[in-house]
């Protein structure tokens, strides 16, 4: 609804968020990273994975094995039309973990039992793959993981101390797959979502062994004032004493021979193909920094202002591109729907209401944004205006965490559904 205040705007953003995609494609990451010297002396070669990403990962990494590959299983969020001769799709959950979750894990315990040091596994990890792959202690039940995972996606925790509670609850997470994988040889390869690409966070690290203990995560839960919300039975094994002391036996294995961790993807690569598509449209261009978090509405308020110290510039010089990357989170306070990009432009709009040069957009590089259809949203200076008209409260709409009814009565959403790959979130700040 809001007009278009500089032309070609809305063009300008979809060639932007189009570079970044294309760079952070999952299977030309794969071709990219797997190489014939990689498989060829093993005996058997399987395939392992789990994330948002895992489909276009398998398909790739099929094509590349041909007949060296053995078999495989790989959990996703969503499962493709056309099936695998080897590779067996399973679908899990997302955000929180399912029964599917809990049978791919299963699945995937019962196939790398048989595994030996002639062997190779190839272990595909992505954002997401923290709930679409799960396999708890005996203690532990799906609705415990359901509640424990639920709190912790709506206090504000970051992704690194959600997987750090997480990690602690699954045999798989923090290592564990490369666990179950031992003595076989196994090459990850993996997607980042996660603000500075740590590997024991991403997808919780199933192939990096824990850096976390039982005693960090109860203080992420303490921090976040979760004990009273979580479940009995989880406050209670985190407590226990031979938890602790099945993760010390474990991270002591003498893994680093035989487990290698590549990054085949990560979000400054997509930031960096921005700032270079930018610069074909004409803009002077420059990535800001991959790394910021925080509270979205806060986060959205400092994106702004420093688009706006940008703002005041000699008539001939060249429209500016400013990429920042990143992932923010949402204390859920309110009862409305949106996710952390509709509400860090939300906070941005609020900030340039009035000015007439200056566009703001976010977006989820996965195209998923919370429990919503939309993947970010536009903004320009007059998205206010066009706000009030249509008799809408910004402010009201982000205490009640409600941007996306915000943005849907505007029709300023970005909708590209899911994009298949997964590398946390970009901001752009346009400067014409």
């Amino acid at each position: 609804m809001t007009a278009p205040v500089i032309a070609d705007h809305l063009q300008h953003l979809a060639t932007l968020r189009a570079a970044a995609l294309q760079a952070v494609e999952p299977a030309a990451a794969v071709r990219r990273a797997l190489q014939h010297a990689d498989f060829e002396k093993a005996e058997r070669v399987f395939v392992v994975g789990a994330g948002k990403a895992g489909v276009a990962m398998a398909r790739a990494t099929e094509e590349i094995l041909g007949d060296r590959l053995t078999e495989g299983i790989v959990a996703v969020p969503h499962l493709p039309e056309v099936g695998s001769e080897k590779i067996v799709f399973i679908e899990g959950g997302h955000p929180l973990p399912t029964g599917g979750s809990l049978a791919a894990g299963a699945m995937m315990a019962e196939l790398l039992a048989h595994t030996t040091e002639r062997d190779l596994v190839i272990a595909l990890i992505s954002g997401g793959g923290s709930a679409c792959l799960e396999l708890p202690p005996l203690e532990i039940t799906l609705e415990d993981l359901q509640a424990t995972n639920t709190a912790l996606l709506r206090c504000g925790a970051t992704t690194h101390e959600m997987n750090v509670v997480r990690a602690q609850l699954s045999r798989l997470k923090g290592g564990g797959l490369a666990r179950l994988a031992h003595p076989a040889k196994i090459l990850g390869l993996i997607l980042s979502d996660v603000v500075g690409n740590s590997l024991d966070v991403i997808a919780s690290g199933p192939t990096y062994p824990v850096q976390s203990s039982r005693q960090t995560a109860l203080h992420v839960i303490e921090k976040y004032l979760l004990r009273a919300s979580l479940p009995a039975t989880v406050i209670k094994y985190l407590h226990s004493s031979t938890n602790g002391e099945e993760r010390r036996n474990f991270s002591t294995r003498p893994f680093g021979l035989t487990v290698e961790n590549r990054l085949i993807a990560s979000n400054r690569v997509a930031g960096e193909a921005a700032v270079r598509a930018a610069h074909t449209l004409g803009f002077e261009a420059r990535l800001v920094a991959d790394d910021w978090q925080g509270e979205a509405r806060i986060v959205g308020e400092r994106w702004a202002r420093l688009t706006l110290e940008n703002a005041h510039r000699p008539a001939t010089a060249a429209p500016l591109c400013l990429v920042v990357g990143g992932e923010t989170t949402v204390t859920v306070r309110g009862s409305g729907k949106g996710g952390r990009n509709q509400e860090v432009a939300l906070a941005a709009a609020m900030m340039i209401a009035g000015t007439n040069n200056v566009v703001i957009s976010t977006f989820a590089t996965d195209g998923v944004d919370g429990p919503t259809p939309a993947a970010g949203a536009v903004v320009t200076g007059d998205s206010l205006a066009a706000a009030h008209a249509f008799g809408l409260s910004p402010q009201k709409c982000l205490q009640n965490n409600d941007s996306h009814l915000f943005f849907t009565v505007l029709d300023d959403l970005i909708i590209t559904g899911p994009t298949g790959t997964n590398v946390n979130d970009l901001m752009f700040g346009l400067v014409y």
